[in-house]
């Protein structure tokens, strides 16, 4: 039955990673063909990148036929729609082709009303991130709560997080590391579970170039929701990808905006 005449709502994310778990997770540390999308470089995509966004997608299609979708792995279907659904089945595949749970399955939707919403499910953790910009709940192993990012005004007291720094050109590399320098600690390595764990208030920034929109639109929902800021590194909106900064306190974002512009 469609519910065409319905809002989504977390239910529906929650059935939509369902889905993706049940689909990614039995591939997980297992031997798997790996494709290389590109002709020089390497960016892998695997079955089970693809069979977990065929699935979401045929659900989208089944329930809210009228809706778009941007998806990472397949052609885009009617973009200029109300409801648009953003999904990156595995982001982090890199991780999960090296059998590390810091990659996650993202799924987002904006309506072109306001509403947002936004999930990243780690299966193998049990873990999941999710928000509407307004709030950000958090469900695994130790229970479902409320979250929220963390107080943090000084760069000198934070903790940043990035891919690694082979993401960024060489100039915006002379950027990131003016940021680097100032804070107390600095990690590489964590993909979309970065961005959780500053909504949960582990850390209290994340600065990364080169991002597509679905490696970030449906995190902006959860970030925000958590009270943290996320933008482009111009302060605009980070929805389309590109440079994304994103940091837990407030006080502490147009500090960062600053060092990268080189103006502080």
């Amino acid at each position: 039955m469609s519910n065409i005449d319905r809002a989504p709502d977390f239910d529906f994310l929650h059935q939509l990673a369902d889905l993706a778990g049940e689909t990614v997770l039995p591939l997980f540390r297992q031997p798997i063909a790996i494709e290389n999308k590109l002709a020089t470089g390497f960016d892998p995509v695997t079955d089970a990148d693809k069979q977990a966004e065929l699935k979401m997608r045929a659900y989208i299609q089944e329930h809210f036929p009228s809706h778009g979708i941007l998806g990472e792995e397949f052609e885009a279907k009617d973009l200029n729609a109300d409801g648009l659904w953003v999904l990156d089945p595995i982001d982090g595949t890199r991780a999960f082709i090296s059998g590390l749970p810091t990659w996650g399955t993202l799924i987002g939707y904006r309506h072109s009303g306001g509403q947002t919403l936004g999930m990243m499910s780690q299966p193998f953790t049990g873990e999941r991130f999710f928000g509407d910009g307004k709030q950000c709940l958090y469900k695994g192993p130790d229970g479902e709560k409320a979250i929220s990012s963390r107080a943090c005004k000084a760069i000198s007291d934070a903790t940043l997080f990035t891919t690694a720094p082979d993401i960024f050109d060489a100039e915006e590399l002379k950027c990131f590391r003016r940021v680097e320098k100032a804070v107390r600690l600095s990690r590489y390595g964590v993909d979309c579970y970065a961005y959780c764990m500053l909504a949960i208030g582990m850390v209290d920034l994340v600065i990364e170039a080169g991002l597509k929109p679905v490696d970030i639109a449906p995190l902006i929902p959860v970030i925000e929701g958590a009270g943290g800021v996320v933008t482009n590194w111009q302060g605009k909106s980070a929805f389309d990808g590109g440079q994304v900064v994103a940091t837990g306190d407030p006080a502490l974002h147009d500090a960062v905006l600053e060092l990268l512009s080189g103006k502080a």
